[in-house]
């Protein structure tokens, strides 16, 4: 064993053990426990970033504890690969994705083998290859068999200078991106698969989901949005088809004072033909974004249609209004609106001057007041024909009964969740494998036609989709007649909702899945990733383990028994300001700071000695220039001291402040555990353990160590607190450290309490750890056994008991541990300081909590 720790040397060579030995390699095991441990798999952007570094070794910590539990573990990686920060890429570089794409796997690969993964890279797979989409295209026709695929016209983002559709985040206040032309709302025909034929299953299984954040599933409750309420029917005043509206609020009927539809809502385009200023309107209307958020509080605008509403109960006419605020991919892209109970109604109504009725009061009989806002809690019914006087509950029943009675209305379950448009007007992503025929019907490709390949070989010229461009890549044939393929691509979503499932079996090429392999090891057990997911990629995940389910690939209802979402990674932000009064910002790693002796920074000065502006901690970004290259840490302190800080510094799930002396700590402590195996080896063999010749001094010492193992078992294994798990070991260390060395059983007490603690700092720091399992004397770490607690150890011969004199620490007594109160007393009053205090006094009351404090009370 080389005398001084350094990782430089260390860890290359165990790195190339493991790829040698295939250590981290999965295979079947029947009858033995599996564990299957996941973290959401990396865009490859080019380098990892510490929030990578974080996810991963969290997932690899829990990999290899439960591997040293005894379990079969699986352990994969992967590359969530299309998508459009690459078309980007490509176009700024002037290059392809694919190769961009590819060059960044294999920079990232070795980024991830430095810090010690263990991954079992024979089931490393990219989404963007032929042999993964090839399935996922396959998978979309089944569903459109059976008819879980529809395709309709649908809103998106369209640029009329470049002709092309854009995501959400190229456009910027309005506008595109690359040309700032004004942007438009278009309607576009759009493939979408039915989640919300799945959304009671999807809501009621949620309560089956125990490993999870409760944060996550009330979050997921809340998008999928059930309701209960009512729809009903308005006639409209000289057209034949009426309108159709979903209220939860079904008694503040007799309120409603106008009807509202979305400006492309056929009715609103019928008013508009002899209306140019409707039309204006309408045409106005699609450049707003149409973002829930946006919308709750952008200007309430609107303009009247000329037509009137039949109130389906009263026959009264209301004005029928287009109005900004609704939507038609929102129910039937109609609402009734309520200015007296509805805030946003109430807004409107103001502004334009409609009429506003009450029809609730406050239950408690207290005074209404609409004067300055609506009244928007359910009360008592008023002006409500027969309904009045009734509550909310007894009016919801009442008034859908009646609307039942005209065929009006019926009682309905609503869901705020919509179906999964996953249509992109992109090129770099699974071209959808839908054909075109020449009757107008469409259909999905053979299965001996796919995989429908997405040509790599382009130029992108950063506006129009290379498939789209070259008319020839759409031209095919079905059973002989002409056909088109479809060039729209599938959302990069739909890769990433069934990737832990390929994972089972990556190399299959005979279906989507071997069932046999995908049975053992689905679900998967543990689940790492950012709670920036928790709605849309792990509930489409959720969706499509129940597609595959009822497809009888899988036989499990749900894809992750546990999830663990971790914090962010937050880090010093610093700039300057330069010469034309913008902000330069500067790398954390190129700043020279001082403190407070409270440890904040008071200066901060960049290294051409500028004086730099400290904002604060804030996420890790290219735009403030304040991520922590993990490749530099590695470099500087070795893959473990960047582990373990990243498992030290924060509990799993809370943000992490990035801090250069929480690294070189986390170091200097790796530094000292080895330089402690390296003294007790050096001195030679150890003797054998005798436990019947430890005084109470070791026995206590070991007592310390089996508790020590109980608490991180717990906190690793149950409550996932790695940080506590870790200070934990820390403090054994620091009793470790002071042991006589020159005692026999010392040495054999110490060659325990060592052996226990490399095995459980192994799964943070496994490279130090293998090494200096070797230098006691073992062989390969990996297939160790995790440590467990002693029972007897744990038992106590003996008390620490504090004495106190009227309230004051007087001094302490060790007694028996089973001593009772009498033995107590009598050592505590024996003790000189003790007795000292009670000398000429009359005890007047004695006060013992067992096995830890003695109280005299005296005067």
């Amino acid at each position: 064993m080389q005398e001084q720790y350094n990782p430089q040397n260390i860890e290359p060579e165990v790195q190339r053990f493991w790829a040698e030995q295939q250590t981290f390699k999965a295979t079947e095991q029947p009858g033995k426990d599996k564990f299957y441990c996941l973290s959401m798999f990396p865009y490859p952007s080019g380098r990892l970033h510490m929030g990578h570094v974080r996810n991963y070794t969290i997932g690899d910590v829990i990999s290899r504890y439960q591997r040293l539990q005894g379990k079969n573990v699986l352990q994969p990686i992967g590359w969530d690969a299309f998508g459009l920060p690459a078309e980007n890429a490509a176009i700024n570089n002037k290059t392809a994705p694919a190769p961009w794409t590819y060059e960044n796997i294999d920079y990232m690969k070795n980024q991830l083998k430095r810090l010690g993964f263990g991954y079992d890279w024979d089931r490393e797979l990219a989404t963007c290859t032929p042999e993964y989409y090839r399935w996922e295209q396959w998978f979309f026709t089944k569903l459109y068999d059976k008819g879980l695929v529809y395709k309709k016209t649908s809103s998106v983002n369209w640029c009329p200078n470049d002709e092309t559709v854009l995501a959400n985040e190229q456009v910027n206040d309005g506008c595109c991106w690359r040309c700032d032309t004004p942007v438009e709302q278009k309607e576009i025909p759009q493939w979408f698969i039915k989640i919300t034929d799945y959304a009671e299953e999807l809501l009621n299984d949620i309560e089956t989901l125990d490993g999870w954040p409760e944060q996550v599933k009330t979050m997921q409750r809340n998008w999928i949005g059930r309701s209960e309420g009512v729809t009903l029917r308005f006639a409209v005043d000289g057209q034949d088809e009426g309108l159709e509206v979903y209220t939860t609020r079904p008694d503040t009927l007799f309120g409603v004072t106008y009807v509202g539809v979305a400006a492309a809502h056929p009715l609103a385009a019928r008013a508009a033909e002899h209306n140019p200023e409707l039309a204006a309107f309408i045409e106005e209307c699609k450049h707003h974004k149409v973002a829930e958020a946006e919308m709750a509080t952008m200007e309430k605008k609107g303009m009247a249609t000329g037509f009137y509403a039949v109130h389906p109960l009263t026959g009264k006419q209301v004005p029928i209004w287009v109005a900004n605020f609704v939507l038609m991919d929102y129910g039937s892209g109609a609402v009734m609106a309520v200015p007296a109970h509805d805030q946003r109604d109430y807004e409107f109504a103001t502004k334009y001057g409609l009429d506003i009725v009450p029809v609730i009061k406050p239950a408690d009989g207290s005074e209404l007041d609409i004067g300055e806002a609506a009244y928007t809690e359910k009360g008592v019914l008023f002006d409500s024909g027969e309904f009045s006087g009734l509550t909310f509950e007894q009016a919801f029943d009442a008034i859908a009964g009646a609307l039942a009675e005209k065929g009006l209305g019926r009682k309905t379950v609503n869901y705020r969740l919509r179906d999964w448009g996953v249509s992109r007007q992109r090129y770099w992503g699974a071209p959808i494998p839908m054909l075109n025929l020449e009757d107008g019907s469409v259909v999905g490709a053979p299965e001996e036609t796919l995989p429908v390949v997405l040509p790599e070989d382009v130029v992108m010229d950063g506006i129009k989709s290379p498939i789209k461009a070259d008319p020839g890549w759409a031209k095919a044939t079905y059973h002989g007649q002409p056909a088109l393929r479809e060039t729209d691509t599938f959302d990069t979503f739909m890769e990433s909702s069934w990737y832990y499932a390929r994972y089972c079996s990556p190399d299959y090429d005979q279906g989507m899945l071997d069932v046999d392999k995908a049975n053992y090891w689905l679900p998967v057990d543990q689940y790492i990733g950012g709670i920036e997911h928790a709605c849309m990629h792990l509930l489409y995940a959720r969706f499509f383990h129940k597609l595959l389910r009822d497809t009888g690939l899988v036989e499990s209802d749900e894809p992750f028994k546990r999830l663990l979402c971790q914090g962010m990674v937050l880090a010093d932000a610093f700039y300057y300001t330069d010469d034309k009064g913008g902000r330069t910002w500067v790398s954390p790693l190129d700043v020279t700071v001082e403190r407070d002796e409270k440890g904040r920074i008071k200066r901060a000065v960049d290294q051409e000695g500028r004086e730099l502006v400290h904002t604060g901690m804030t996420k890790m970004s290219k735009s403030k220039n304040n991520g922590i290259d993990p490749q530099v840490m590695v470099d500087r302190y070795g893959a473990d001291t960047v582990r373990l800080f990243m498992m030290f510094a924060s509990p799993a799930d809370l943000t992490l402040e990035w801090s250069d002396s929480g690294v070189e700590g986390a170091q200097r402590f790796l530094k000292r555990l080895w330089k402690l195996v390296y003294e007790h080896q050096a001195r030679g063999p150890v003797a054998a353990l005798d436990l019947a010749r430890l005084d109470n001094g070791q026995k206590a010492l070991r007592r310390e160590l089996h508790k020590t193992i109980n608490k991180v078992s717990d906190d690793v294994g149950r409550r996932q607190t790695f940080n506590t798990a870790i200070a934990a070991i820390m403090e054994l260390m620091n009793q470790l450290a002071r042991v006589d060395m020159d005692d026999e059983q010392n040495r054999a007490l110490l060659q325990e309490a060592l052996e226990a603690v490399v095995v459980m700092l192994h799964p943070i720091a496994p490279h130090a750890c293998f090494a200096l399992w070797q230098a006691l004397g073992h062989e390969d770490i990996d297939h160790a056994s995790w440590p467990v607690a002693d029972a007897e150890a744990l038992v106590e011969d003996e008390k620490l008991v504090v004495v106190q004199v009227n309230g004051k620490v007087r001094g302490k007594v060790t007694v028996a541990a089973d001593a009772d109160q009498a033995a107590v007393e009598a050592a505590g009053k024996a003790e000189d300081n003790v007795a000292r205090h009670l000398d000429g006094k009359t005890i007047r009351k004695v006060i013992y909590v067992p096995g830890k404090l003695l109280n005299i009370v005296a005067n």
